[in-house]
């Protein structure tokens, strides 16, 4: 967390940054060392409605673990991803991201098990900067946005795919 922190004042960007409480009730915010600059340059709230905020018109991108819901919402809001997994499906979630749909960056891990200060901010400024790199992802994640939308339609493979489950479900059902 400290490293988060230390990268989003070195962007020097307006940030939305959740902290949920620690496991152990701790406030994990007042841990850490940079809290004071860091409410200068940022909001730190212990929760927010997601699909609420990455809908909003001022959001640039997305750091997050990457879990399922997280990544369907941001593409589903066109908010390219900064990707930062921890452990099980994330992993292969933040790899689709990064390699496949090309909707966003993953950060790189030190020999040390951290993700450091530099490494956000550098990820952070390429998925918001103006350079090619970050151009390209933001029009990937918009044409991923658009072909969910596009498959959820009425006879859009999303929805065919559904209805073809719900009528096996069905069929088998009458078959007991």
């Amino acid at each position: 967390m400290e490293e988060i922190g230390h990268g989003l004042l070195k962007c020097g960007r307006l940030f939305l940054w959740v902290i949920r409480e620690g496991q152990d009730g701790d406030n994990m915010e007042e841990k850490l060392s940079c809290k004071d600059e860091l409410e200068k340059q940022g909001k730190i709230v212990s929760w927010c409605s997601q699909v609420e905020v990455l809908k909003h018109p001022s959001v640039g991108c997305f750091l997050t673990h990457c879990g399922w819901n997280s990544t369907l919402e941001s593409i589903a809001s066109k908010i390219p991803i900064v990707a930062c997994p921890l452990w099980n499906d994330q992993v292969c979630n933040a790899k689709l991201i990064h390699d496949i749909w090309k909707n966003g960056v993953r950060v790189n891990v030190s020999e040390g098990g951290v993700v450091e200060r530099d490494e956000f901010n550098r990820c952070i400024r390429i998925v918001i900067g103006d350079g090619e790199e970050g151009e390209e992802l933001r029009r990937n994640v918009k044409k991923w946005s658009d072909l969910a939308k596009k498959s959820m339609k009425e006879n859009g493979t999303s929805s065919g795919n559904l209805k073809a489950f719900a009528n096996e479900i069905l069929l088998r059902h009458n078959e007991y």
